[in-house]
């Protein structure tokens, strides 16, 4: 089925609804990347209490905060759904680290992306091989580079679809859906990590910054995305 196809069925449909049609049509097919951060709780939520037939994943990429193991324990204890995860391949990791270091993702645009990708990328191609839907809980105002994609979309790189069911959804109403069921999330998110990722790669953001100016803070603005969510 091709994107437009997509956005044709889903056309008017609830959240709940549409993610159901995409499960229907795609059988055993569909999956959810989760990291624990405040939207992909929405959208987890949204699965487990539904029952909806959707494998939900995640990448442990061993560089994770305390904090996030526990919502994702929490979040295990609560709905009692299987969420899958995926670690980097060991050998890449050893000799990344045995060769420049366990921080040489700070030295380099090209070696933070190689750490991206040993420790992201890879193991995500791992848990999307065979799917033909990936879900996310990408927002259109997260970042500049996510301001020009749509809400359902073809991904080259991992040779199926992508649908982002609260593209359109605001901040706002993503922390009234937690607040209104009581969705466990991350504690980092009152602290000032609107965003969250790898623990030496994520910082608190400041009164006036960017959604995301807390990942990466010495690169540039325009740089950062980790390879997960590039569809060429």
């Amino acid at each position: 089925m091709s994107t437009q196809n997509l956005l044709q069925g889903i056309e008017g449909l609830g959240i709940v609804e549409s993610l159901k049609y995409v499960a229907d049509l795609y059988p055993a097919k569909v999956v959810f990347s989760t990291s624990f951060g405040w939207e992909d709780q929405v959208i987890s939520h949204i699965i487990f209490k539904n029952d909806l037939p959707i494998k939900v994943f995640t990448l442990e990429t061993g560089r994770l905060f305390p904090e996030t193991f526990y919502v994702w324990n929490r979040t295990l204890e609560i709905y009692g759904k299987q969420i899958h995860a995926y670690y980097p391949n060991t050998l890449s990791v050893e000799s990344m680290v045995s060769s420049k270091g366990p921080s040489s993702f700070y030295e380099s645009v090209e070696n933070r992306k190689e750490c991206c990708g040993i420790r992201k990328v890879e193991p995500l191609k791992r848990a999307l091989a065979g799917n033909s839907v990936w879900i996310t809980g990408i927002r259109a105002d997260q970042s500049m580079n996510r301001e020009h994609m749509d809400n359902v979309e073809w991904d080259e790189a991992n040779q199926l679809l992508k649908y982002h069911p609260i593209f359109d959804w605001t901040l706002d109403q993503v922390k009234e859906f937690i607040r209104a069921n009581n969705i466990p999330y991350n504690p980092l998110h009152d602290k000032g990590f609107p965003s969250i990722g790898c623990a030496p790669c994520t910082r608190a953001v400041n009164e006036g910054e960017d959604f995301r100016a807390g990942r990466w803070w010495w690169e540039d603005q325009s740089k950062k995305e980790c390879g997960l969510h590039t569809t060429t």
